[in-house]
């Protein structure tokens, strides 16, 4: 049988600060104007989406397990 995993309700509401989401935007448009991120701000970006595609995926997992 496989091992249930709890998630605690708190974490799949979790949303990212205003601030580090208004970030990840402004690199995201940054790159999508033409400029070029430099190194870290492009390795910003990516743990950024990273942990959005997290957030997201516990979210959903959540909605799931609740049904």
């Amino acid at each position: 049988m496989p091992e249930i995993v709890e998630i605690p309700l708190e974490l799949t509401r979790f949303q990212l600060p205003p601030a580090v989401h208004d970030r990840l935007q402004f690199l995201l448009d940054r790159q999508d104007e033409g400029y070029t991120l430099s190194q870290a701000e492009r390795q910003e970006a990516e743990e950024l989406i990273e942990l959005v595609e997290f957030l997201s995926l516990l979210q959903l997992r959540s909605t799931r397990v609740s049904q």
